[in-house]
This record gives C-alpha cells, sequence and structure tokens, in this order.
C-alpha cells in the first residue's frame, strides 16, 4: 500500500511540475482572454490601484479553470475504464471539438487585437453599425457582467475545452490510465500548477494605472495578434490545414 501511494504521489507531483513549468504556454494560449477579463472588471471601490475585489474574481476565474480540468479529467478517466475499444471515436471527437474551438477562440483574439491597435476597447467603433459590431457588443456585455460577478468562474470553466497541448496530452493519460478519481486529481493537480502565472499576470494587468491603458492597449492589441495566431493555427494544423506556427516553450513528458 505504501509503495502504491508513493507511486500515485510522484504522478501527482510531476502534473503539478508539468503545470508550473508549462505557465509560458498558459499566458501565451489564454493571456489575451485573462487581459480581456481583467479590462471589465468593475470594482466598487477602485481607486487605481488593485482592490481585494479584483484579487478575489481572478482566483474564482483560476479556481474555476482548475475545476474544469479536473471535471474532464475524471471524465476522460471514466472513458477509459468502461470503453478501450473506443478509443478512436473518443480521440475524433476530441480532435474535432479541440480543433473548432481553436479557430473560434484564434479568430475572437484577432479581432480584439486589431480593435485594441485602433483604440476600440468597448462594444463600439471599428466595425460600425453591422451585425459584427452587434455581435460584439452583446458578447462584450456578456463577458462584463460574468467578469465583474461570480459568472467569473464560468468563464474559467471554458478553458478547460480550449486548445492547449499542455492539457490534452494529460488528457489522454488519465483516458489510457482508466480512472476516474485519478483523472480528475492529476488533472486538478496540473490545474492548481498553472495557477501562480494566470494569477499574478492578471492581478498585474489590473494594477497598471489608468495613465497608462492607451499605451498598454496599442502594445496588447499587437501581442493580441501574435498570441491568436497560436490557438487559430493550432486549429487549422488539427483540421489538415499545415500553416506556419510558434509555440511557447513547455515542460511536456507525457508526449513523446
Amino acid at each position: 500500500m505504501g509503495g502504491i501511494t508513493s507511486a500515485a504521489n510522484v504522478e501527482l507531483a510531476i502534473f503539478f511540475l508539468i503545470g508550473l513549468l508549462g505557465g509560458a504556454h498558459c499566458l501565451g494560449m489564454c493571456g489575451p482572454l485573462v487581459t480581456m477579463y481583467s479590462e471589465r472588471m468593475q470594482s466598487p471601490d477602485r481607486e487605481n490601484m488593485l482592490t481585494i475585489f479584483e484579487v478575489r474574481q481572478h482566483a474564482l476565474f483560476n479556481l474555476g479553470r482548475t475545476v474544469s480540468y479536473a471535471a474532464i479529467g475524471g471524465a476522460f478517466g471514466l472513458f477509459g475504464a468502461l470503453v478501450f475499444d473506443t478509443s478512436s471515436i473518443v480521440s475524433t471527437i476530441g480532435t474535432v471539438v479541440r480543433a473548432t474551438t481553436g479557430v473560434v477562440v484564434g479568430i475572437a483574439i484577432l479581432i480584439v487585437g486589431v480593435r485594441y491597435i485602433f483604440g476600440y476597447h468597448g462594444g463600439e467603433g471599428l466595425f460600425g453599425g453591422g451585425g459584427i459590431s452587434r455581435l460584439f457588443r452583446r458578447l462584450s456585455t456578456r463577458v462584463d457582467e460574468w467578469s465583474s460577478g461570480f459568472g467569473i468562474v464560468g468563464l474559467g470553466l471554458v478553458h478547460g475545452i480550449l486548445p492547449c497541448p499542455l492539457l490534452y496530452p494529460a488528457f489522454l493519460y488519465a483516458f489510457a490510465r482508466g480512472s476516474p478519481i485519478g483523472g480528475a486529481l492529476s488533472l486538478g493537480v496540473l490545474g492548481l500548477g498553472t495557477f501562480p502565472t494566470l494569477f499574478f499576470y492578471g492581478t498585474l494587468v489590473q494594477s497598471i494605472s489608468p495613465t497608462h491603458r492607451e499605451r498598454l492597449h496599442r502594445a496588447l492589441g499587437i501581442a493580441f495578434l501574435i498570441m491568436g495566431w497560436m490557438p487559430l493555427s493550432h486549429g487549422l494544423e488539427l483540421f489538415g490545414i499545415h500553416v506556419p506556427h510558434v509555440e511557447p516553450p513547455i515542460y511536456q513528458p507525457l508526449t513523446p
């Protein structure tokens, strides 16, 4: 029993290390969205500095991410325990979800990047009064509401299905292991490992004074164009469309 427990502890430590050292990749994939949430948090006590409210919101967001990773890891572990002979079907469905999500999220980040470069940070501006503008306003309003309340947990939960070379090998590992509890624990610990990078990034962005926001927005716009290309190109690759892409450095012992 002691040997089994020791092996399990080593496995969890490895998953935590993967998340911790993979923080650069998480920042590259999720940084634009975290910045967007940070910009839309409305703190009742804000006086040009980071508030407890904003710290709470970022903590809740990362909690949502971690819960999502754990739930999906547990689901993959359950699938592995029940249907090993349908692994190809599960893999195919997962690929379609990853590819579609990557393309959609990548395009959204690119649009936000173009808007930031041209000085538009709200729901008005760049697209005039057309359908794209109306859709953007609706989505922006929802993000405003969720970012400023407990809905931020839901935004964190959505990140579990974003295309991520850090997560999906771990999901497949949980599937191969065939244990729902083991899958949930492993992916939950991996989520905790990514917690510090995105939490500190989000709170640092939020603490920047309004006088520097305009320059920051334009710089972020350029960064968003680069970072938005990451999930978009990854999604296109999964669809069989080969395009140039750059991945941030990542510690990933689960892939050959």
